[in-house]
């Protein structure tokens, strides 16, 4: 297993450091911080695609924050975590296009035969090994229900 990605989040680190990008270097260094922290939690070594689990999560979970600080009108904080997502996005595969995904979303729904939503859990824990970082899963998961319905 390579640790590939790691070590190029830990170089773009060493280039924003000497750029003096601020703001690369503060997400960077979260990014790095929630690798090292999970590494700790599990007493594992991350590989590639754990790195982009945990990449995921905080795009996810900036998507999360944008929507709430947009309801509340904090505009400047929003396109803050925006510009987050923007740096961490650089490290996730190419994202799929919405035909891609329902094909897959059809595949798994033949290879499980899928047919109610009682089968939404089978086919996420199909669908997300293909799909993690290169989709948001809670459109993956609304597109998901529609098809079942």
């Amino acid at each position: 297993m390579s640790d590939l990605l790691k070590q190029r989040i830990q170089d773009d680190m060493k280039s924003a450091m000497r750029a003096k990008d601020q703001h690369v270097l503060a997400t960077v260094r979260l990014l790095l911080a929630a690798i090292k922290q999970r590494e700790i939690d599990e007493k594992v070594t991350l590989d590639d695609q754990n790195v982009l689990q945990v990449i995921d999560k905080m795009v996810k979970q900036r998507r999360d924050s944008i929507t709430q600080f947009q309801a509340a009108g904090r505009n400047e904080l929003a396109e803050k975590e925006q510009s987050e997502i923007d740096i961490l996005q650089q490290y996730l595969p190419p994202q799929l296009t919405d035909t891609e995904i329902d094909a897959l979303i059809d595949e798994a729904v033949s290879t499980t035969s899928a047919t109610s939503m009682k089968d939404m859990g089978k086919l996420m824990g199909a669908l997300k090994p293909k799909l993690q970082g290169r989709a948001d899963m809670s459109i993956v998961s609304k597109k998901i229900k529609e098809k079942l319905n």
